[in-house]
Parts: C-alpha cells; structure tokens; sequence
C-alpha cells in the first residue's frame, strides 16, 4: 500500500515536467507582448498617441519660424547650430527670512503657482556674522524649468507678466553674461496673474535666467528677440 501511494504523489510531478518542456520548446519570437507576425499585442487602447497631446504655442512657433529666420539671419549650414532655449531657471532671494522664516512657506506656494513646479529652498552656504546669518538657514528658493513647463513659464512672461509691469519701457539689452545666456530681474512678483493681491503680505522681487546654447550675446539676442522679448531700444 505504501509503495502504490508513492507512485500516485509521484504521478501529477511527471506531468508538471511534461508542461515545463512544452512551454521551453515554444519558439522563440512568440514571447510576452508579441504576435506571430513580430508586432506588439499592445491593445490599442493602451498607447498613448502623440499626436493627441497639444505643444505648447511657443515650441511650434520656434520650430515653424524662428528655426528658419535664424539659419538665414546667420547663414547656418546646419539646422543644429541654431540656438535653442535649454532650461529656465526663477530665483526668488528673500533675506528677510533671517529675521521672519515663515517668509519662505509664502515664497513656496507663490513660486509654484507662477512656474507650476514646486521649487526647492536655497539655503546659506556660510556664517555671516554682520548679517546676522548662519549657515544653513534658508534664505531663498529658485525652480528650473525645462521642456513644455519652460516654454509655457516664457509665453506667459512675455506676453501676459512683462506688460503688467508698472510704466514698462522694454528690458534691458546689456543683462548677458557673454555666452548668449540672459538674466531678468523684476521688482514685483504681483506682475502674474496666478499671485492672488489679497494674500500678499511682502512684496518680493526674482531672478528670472534664460540658458541657451548660444555661443555669444549676438545669437541668444536675436532668440530672444524673435520670441518677442520686449528689449529696450536703447
């Protein structure tokens, strides 16, 4: 009795081996994710389309106008040496946080519906002891903007925050650092519509840098200039 039962706990093991070397002899090609034909057996309903997702209005605009007006304006040979925007970067240093912290919990929130990116707390790398700082308080944030987030922060600035500003005359030419890179500061942060007046209590200036791949002042002006950047004439 006790050898016809080991032969009955024996039996469905033999089986499970015969089924492991069916699924090994499977050919390979056939594997998860793929048809006979070698497409993907992804259900439509599960790739996202591209084309369904909208570009923001200043990417197209680059790409459809100013691509072209920059090759001709400095006789590019290849489309790849026309400067482009790399990153964006909004600084917002508030030294009366040493004395008021809770400065920074505003500053936050206030950056972040500007950019749509939450930014990070810059904080005090050394001990000034006239400043009656040390090192490692916080004493600003800054955010860096890339891809659609960048393109959309420089429509909005441009062409809705910049006119806002009180007996505006154009933005500096001068404000490059002589690799074609450009930084615009602004004295309010009250100039976006996004900032509620009411629930201001200090009002605070930024840092806003625009990083090209320029390779002088010439070519990231003319950039700028050709997304509409309102530069003074003189």
């Amino acid at each position: 009795m006790a050898a016809k039962k080991e032969k009955a706990e024996l039996a469905p093991k033999k089986e499970g081996k015969k089924e492991g070397k069916e699924r090994s002899e499977q050919p390979k090609g056939k594997g998860k994710g793929k048809r006979d034909d070698g497409r993907s057996a992804i259900p439509q309903a599960e790739v996202i389309s591209t084309a369904e997702i909208e570009a923001p209005r200043f990417l197209l605009r680059y790409n459809a106008e100013i691509i072209p007006a920059l090759i001709k304006q400095f006789s590019f040979k290849n489309p790849m040496q026309v400067p482009r925007l790399k990153k964006i970067v909004v600084n917002m240093g508030l030294g009366a946080a040493v004395a008021n912290p809770k400065i920074i919990d505003a500053a936050v929130e206030e950056v972040k519906a500007v950019t749509g990116q939450k930014p990070i707390v810059t904080r005090a790398k050394k001990a000034i002891a006239g400043f009656k700082l040390r090192a490692g308080i916080p004493i600003g944030v800054m955010v860096t903007l890339r891809g659609p987030r960048m393109w959309e922060f420089a429509d909005r600035l441009i062409t809705i925050a910049l006119p806002r500003v009180r007996d505006f005359r154009g933005v500096s030419r001068k404000a490059f650092d002589g690799k074609g890179n450009y930084t615009l500061g602004l004295k309010e942060q009250i100039i976006f519509p996004e900032i509620n007046y009411d629930r201001i209590d200090v009002i605070k200036g930024l840092n806003i840098s625009f990083v090209t791949t320029a390779k002088n002042d010439e070519e990231g002006r003319a950039l700028l200039q050709h997304l509409g950047m309102p530069f003074r004439s003189a």
